[in-house]
């Protein structure tokens, strides 16, 4: 398996880059966490992991992949880039609270990445140009 780091994501300079950097093309449907679902409930309520979340948010300026101009308005998640497991919940490992592994998505870019399906990927306008509305030029 691949390591993902935010060193590496930060050198790819385009949103599209650093969500094919981030793609795992998962399942609709696969069991992550089934019926312990409550673990990760229980990291991401705690006071650890909401001051680490402030953090990356700060250092992402709120931005969709950290991308400047792909502001996320709405709720933000903290993605691991690496995934996680059950055991790392239960260990409570560092590794989980690495800003190295983190990066603010928005809701549909997080299910894109684990989905597959870039067709949530959120668009910047159109940039318009002078006549380009003008069906006989």
């Amino acid at each position: 398996m691949k390591i993902r780091t935010f060193s590496e994501l930060k050198k790819l300079r385009t949103f599209e880059d650093r969500y094919r950097y981030l793609q795992l093309v998962g399942t609709v449907g696969e069991s992550t966490f089934g019926y312990d679902r409550y673990l990760n409930q229980m990291l991401y309520t705690s006071k650890r992991w909401l001051r680490t979340r402030d953090t990356i948010i700060i250092r992402d300026h709120g931005c969709d992949l950290g991308v400047k101009d792909y502001e996320i308005h709405g709720r933000i998640i903290i993605h691991h880039m690496n995934p996680i497991s059950i055991e790392d919940i239960e260990n409570c490992y560092d590794e989980l609270f690495d800003p190295e592994s983190l990066i603010c998505t928005s809701h549909n870019t997080h299910l894109a990445i684990h989905f597959g399906s870039e067709s949530l990927l959120p668009q910047l306008p159109i940039e318009r140009r002078p006549n380009d509305m003008c069906p006989w030029r």
